[in-house]
C-alpha cells in the first residue's frame, strides 16, 4: 500500500506533522489564497494520480472552513486520488440535533449531508453527542471517533493532587464518572438550566466535605467559558481551593480565555483546536482512528 498524502488546510500544519509522523505518510503541497473579492484560489503542487489523500481540517469556526475544505476535496477526487478521507479533530455542528423549535434548521443533519458529499471518510474526537447514538446516525460514510478521556486522565492524575472532578451537567455524567474512574478520584455534577445561546444558570452541589480536594472543571466543550467562570465563583463561596479547568475542544475567545485564567490555576485543552491552553496532544488516538479507517 503507498503512503498516505496528507494534506494541512489553513491553521492545521502542526497536526498534520504529528499524524504524518504517526502514519508514516507524505505531507503534501497545497497552495491556498483569496482573490480581492474574497473568492478562494487553490492548487494542488504534488501529483494525487491513485493516492489515498487525507485533509487535516479542525473545524472551529465552521462556516469560513467549509467551502476551502470543499474545495480541496472535490479537486483532490478529478486529480485523481484513490480516496479523499477527512481528519477533523473538532467537528462542528453538532449540537443542533432536533428542531426544539417550529421552523428551526437542524443543522447537524444539514452539515453531515455537505461533508459526506465530499469525502470518502471521517475521523474526529470526541464529537458532541446527545441526542444521536453515533456518528453513523447522521453521516452516511465510514466514521471514526477517537476518545480523549484517558488522555485527559492521564494528565490530570500527573498535575493535580486531590483532584475532584466536576461535570456540566446530568447528560456529561457517564463521561466525567469514566475520567474520574482512570483518575480515582470523586465526582459532582452540575444541574444546568440553559434559558437561551448565552443564558444558562447552574446549581452547584454542596462540596463542603471535599474542601480538602481541588476542583477540576471538565467538560467536552468549551467556548464562551461562562459555565466554568460561574462554576469557579459558587466553588470560592464555598472556600474550595482554585479550580483547574480541562476540555477537550478549545473554542475560546481571547478575552473569554483571559477571564478563566484569571479565576483558574490553569486552563488546559487538547490540540484538537490550536489554542494556547493546548497541552494535550491527540495525535496518537487520532492516528489510530485513521488506520482503522484505511484497512
Amino acid at each position: 500500500m503507498t503512503r498516505p498524502l496528507l494534506f494541512a488546510l489553513p491553521g492545521n500544519e502542526a497536526m498534520t506533522r504529528g499524524l504524518a509522523g504517526e502514519l508514516g505518510g507524505e505531507i503534501g503541497v497545497i497552495e491556498m489564497r483569496s482573490f480581492p473579492d474574497e473568492e478562494t484560489y487553490l492548487r494542488f503542487g504534488t501529483d494525487l494520480e491513485d493516492r489515498s489523500v487525507i485533509l487535516v481540517c479542525t473545524l472551529d469556526r465552521p462556516d469560513a472552513k467549509f467551502l476551502t475544505l470543499a474545495f480541496a476535496a472535490a479537486t483532490a477526487r478529478e486529480l485523481g486520488a484513490r480516496r479523499v478521507g477527512l481528519v477533523a479533530p473538532y467537528l462542528a455542528y453538532m449540537r443542533q440535533d432536533k428542531r426544539f423549535h417550529p421552523g428551526e434548521a437542524v443543522t447537524s443533519v444539514a452539515f453531515a449531508r455537505l461533508i459526506s458529499a465530499e469525502i470518502d471518510w471521517l475521523a474526529t474526537v470526541d464529537p458532541h453527542l446527545h441526542r444521536y447514538p453515533s456518528l453513523g446516525a447522521i453521516y452516511p460514510i465510514p466514521t471514526r471517533t477517537a476518545h480523549a478521556a484517558p488522555l485527559l486522565a492521564a494528565w490530570i492524575r500527573s498535575n493535580v493532587e486531590r483532584p475532584l472532578l466536576i461535570g456540566p451537567d446530568i447528560e456529561s455524567e457517564q463521561w466525567v464518572a469514566a475520567v474520574a474512574g482512570m483518575v480515582g478520584a470523586p465526582y459532582r455534577v452540575l444541574r444546568k438550566e440553559r434559558r437561551g445561546d448565552r443564558d444558562v444558570r447552574i446549581s452547584v452541589p454542596d462540596l463542603h466535605l471535599f474542601s480538602d480536594r481541588v476542583p477540576v472543571l471538565i467538560d467536552d466543550i468549551v467556548s464562551s467559558g461562562g459555565t466554568m467562570m460561574e462554576t469557579a465563583r459558587h466553588l470560592r463561596e464555598q472556600h474550595l481551593p482554585p479550580v483547574v479547568c480541562v476540555a477537550v475542544h478549545a473554542l475560546l475567545s481571547d478575552q473569554s480565555y483571559r477571564t478563566l485564567k484569571d479565576i483558574a490555576t490553569a486552563v488546559v485543552t487538547t490540540n484538537a483546536v490550536p489554542h494556547p491552553s493546548n497541552a494535550i496532544d491527540l495525535t496518537p488516538i487520532i492516528a489510530e482512528a485513521v488506520r482503522e479507517l484505511m484497512i
